[in-house]
């Protein structure tokens, strides 16, 4: 170690830092609960409240190197005023330190000289009562630490670092992240007291690539007893074991920090990283979205923009899964950029104000609190300041409608980060993000209330639930698969489609789905089994084939006319509804033969690809085949099955069919029965939120209708209207009340057979409908 530095280790030096800071850093909070709290802390959230559950609105500059010449520390607190934050980040160190580290290998910011920045903006966030997170960036440095301490630093199998530019990677079970960061972390703590630390890429390198370092070397040899891989092989356990603790190694590096902050700020000073809202992302970064909420008091979202295929509706569906492990009592900030943010990126450019405006929203609907992100402390485009301040005043008048409420839903859509990792593999996208995405995607498109539920919580959440979604949740364990044999034994219905528990939690294969007695659907004995490769192969394609209803109800016979043909008796199931013009849907995929229990009704079968040109060729070879596509069946418990081995999910998702939503849709207001506790109806792609508080229910709407619906950035909101809206009501509830927070207009609602109806005139943005009740004794 260089006898420069000092020595990490030493536990004299840290008893002085514990003695000495708790004290000050209790000090420094209790200087910021006055005034943080008559900034406006949820009605909801007690005075008495750490600052972690009622911190509800923040605000971010991202501090670049020049900013040390120009940084307007008084222009940026009147803007943390007109835009009502109540906490700000500031960066402080990891890469770049914007104040004089004692540190030698703290590498300061160009320009910073002898500076102390981070701490200026820390006093002066204090001094206005607001909480403050000293934010850093863990996962590389410069050339001078690694010549130092190569053994900090990820490698490949021949030796040679990662690099990124200039920077090289260190690895989270090195020095770095081991010794010498929470060392830095102890450092911040003593010299400004934020109420904690975030970090937006903390967890090192991702798993595409395997370090090979000496510290991993001998930690998964000593942890597992096996040399580490050489490549990536899913097929090998000792890849799939390398996976595993690879996200423990993060868990470590979460637990670590925690500590750290903890022992040097005491016990609300917290260390929360960032975490990302899309599961395939948080998995190729070795995440845990289970295991960190279940540590975490708070999560800071790093989601910023939306993607052309997921949509507005992204955000809402991103915080109410992440609420969905953390519980709704906690906080979810999400970094919500001004500038360009997504594809084009241009950090230095305004996002378009209803583009900014949509993608809040849906995170307010979602239980997500607004933090607005600006890099760099000087702007050419001024647009991008204005965005915020209307949503954070909106915000701050009806924050008390925003937090500490349940979700109000029948219907659980069920996922597992295993999924993720061990089917999806190196192509989680197609695989598992699609089917989810298009299965929600319909939900959202049919105004049905729906929950994110991971695999693991079935049990918790089934009383609340009548029906549970497993869109393509291909790998499941026994446990999982047993908590949905328990929900349909309890009258529970189930709606599954793609290769749902056909592979057990390493994502090896089955003989027969997991779940087939469920499912009343087989795989034959002796089927050849597909590779992972063909199954991404069959994913992306589109083929020209097609799925035929069942019974037929055209007159249309194909072959030869015998004069003879059985005339057409008898409805379609429901599930089929709509479709009484068609013996036809579009599908694309590619199906199996699979055998089908006594009892299960077939809705619909496979049609094999026929040539798509040139036209005269355009006629179908094989018209029928036994293959099922769609089935259902009833259990005696009361529960309703529908199995639909089609991946319409995933093609609803990229495709945008409408008959595959509908479809979709249909599946599950039959599996439950019609019993669904909203209903809208009029034109537009609405996406609906229904919660509950005491003695009231709260309806998000968030109108997505506009011209940039699938394809950012959007310039125009268009306004829908009238919309007739149906919501249930507790048992026994009495309506003493009904108004709409963003119009501010009284509603003139009708309560009859245990619902309350009314109308809605007109929605430009969104709207928020507020229904106060009493329960009658």
């Amino acid at each position: 170690m260089n006898n420069a530095e000092p020595q990490f280790a030493r536990e004299t030096r840290r008893e002085f830092v514990k003695q000495t800071l708790t004290a000050a850093a209790a000090l420094a909070l209790a200087e910021v609960t006055l005034p943080l709290n008559a900034a406006g802390a949820a009605k909801n959230s007690p005075a008495s409240a750490p600052w972690y559950r009622r911190t509800l609105r923040w605000g971010q500059t991202n501090i670049t190197e020049m900013d040390a010449t120009r940084y307007d520390i008084a222009w940026w607190r009147e803007h943390w005023k007109r835009t009502q934050v109540q906490g700000v980040i500031i960066n402080a160190g990891g890469m770049f330190a914007y104040y004089p580290s004692r540190f030698p290998l703290h590498h300061r910011a160009e320009f910073l000289g002898d500076r102390d920045l981070y701490g200026e903006l820390a006093r002066a966030a204090h001094e206005d009562g607001l909480a403050v997170l000293a934010r850093m960036d863990s996962s590389r440095a410069r050339e001078d630490v690694y010549r130092a301490h190569p053994d900090w630093f990820s490698a490949d199998a021949s030796g040679r670092p990662y690099r990124s530019g200039e920077l090289i990677y260190a690895c989270v079970n090195g020095g770095y992240y081991r010794e010498f960061l929470p060392e830095v972390l102890r450092e911040i703590i003593e010299r400004s007291h934020p109420q904690g630390v975030t970090d937006n890429s903390w967890s090192g390198i991702t798993r595409d690539r395997i370090c090979h370092c000496s510290n991993c070397t001998k930690k998964f040899r000593d942890e597992t007893g096996h040399d580490l891989p050489r490549a990536r092989n899913w097929d090998d356990p000792v890849y799939r074991e390398w996976i595993r603790w690879s996200y423990a190694c993060r868990l470590e590096v979460w637990d670590l920090n925690n500590r750290t902050t903890r022992d040097a700020g005491g016990p609300d000073c917290l260390w929360i990283g960032m975490n990302g809202g899309g599961i395939s992302g948080q998995s190729a970064s070795f995440r845990d979205c289970k295991a960190i909420c279940e540590r975490a008091e708070i999560i800071m979202f790093d989601h910023q923009a939306r993607s052309d295929t997921a949509g507005f509706q992204d955000n809402g569906a991103a915080g109410k899964l992440f609420h969905g492990l953390l519980g709704w009592n906690k906080l979810i900030p999400e970094s919500m950029a001004m500038y360009q943010a997504g594809r084009p990126g241009f950090r230095l450019a305004s996002k378009p104000e209803p583009e900014a405006r949509l993608w809040a929203l849906e995170g307010f609907a979602g239980g997500i609190q607004p933090w607005w992100h600006h890099v760099g402390a000087y702007q050419d485009d001024r647009r991008m300041f204005r965005t915020i301040e209307p949503l954070n005043r909106w915000h701050k008048e009806n924050e008390s409608f925003l937090v500490d409420r349940e979700p109000v839903a029948n219907v659980g859509v069920v996922w597992a980060q295993q999924n993720t990792d061990f089917y999806g593999r190196d192509n989680p996208e197609e695989l598992v993000d699609l089917p989810y995405r298009g299965f929600v995607t319909a939900l959202i498109r049919a105004r049905i209330p729906w929950l994110p539920v991971h695999a693991d919580h079935i049990e918790r959440e089934a009383s609340k639930l009548t029906v549970l979604v497993l869109p393509n949740l291909a790998s499941m364990s026994e446990s999982q698969c047993e908590s949905v044999r328990r929900f349909v034994q309890r009258g529970g219905s189930v709606v599954a489609t793609g290769e749902s528990s056909l592979c057990d939690e390493s994502g090896q294969l089955r003989s027969d789905f997991g779940l087939a007695d469920v499912f009343g659907v087989h795989v034959p004995a002796g089927q050849r089994r597909d590779s992972w490769e063909t199954k991404v192969a069959e994913a992306t394609a589109t083929n020209h084939t097609y799925l035929r209803l069942t019974p037929e109800l055209g007159a249309q016979v194909y072959g030869p006319r015998t004069g003879k043909e059985p005339s057409i008796t008898g409805a379609r199931h429901p599930v089929l509804s709509g479709f009484e013009e068609t013996d036809l849907l579009p599908f694309g995929g590619t199906l199996r033969p699979l055998a089908v229990d006594a009892g299960c009704e077939v809705l619909a079968t496979f049609v094999p690809a026929l040539p798509y040109m040139p036209p005269e060729s355009v006629w179908m070879r094989e018209p029928r085949t036994n293959i099922p596509a769609l089935v259902t069946r009833t259990l005696s418990e009361g529960g309703r099955i529908v199995f639909i081995p089609a991946d319409l999910d995933r093609r609803f998702a990229r495709d945008n069919l409408p008959d595959h939503g509908n479809l979709l849709a249909n599946a599950v207001r039959w599996a439950a029965r019609e019993d669904l506790p909203l209903a809208v109806e009029g034109r537009g792609f609405v996406d609906c939120h229904l919660y509950r508080q005491a003695g009231r229910l709260i309806l998000h709407l968030v109108n997505l209708t506009n011209a940039g619906t699938w394809r950012a950035a959007v310039d125009e909101l268009i306004p829908i209207g009238p919309l007739s809206v149906r919501v249930k009501l507790p048992e026994g509830a009495r309506v003493e009340g009904a108004r709409l927070l963003v119009c501010g207009h009284k509603l003139a609602a009708k309560a009859k057979h245990g619902c309350l109806n009314f109308e809605l005139k007109s929605i430009l943005d969104h709207e928020v409908a507020v229904i106060e009740f009493t329960l009658r004794r």
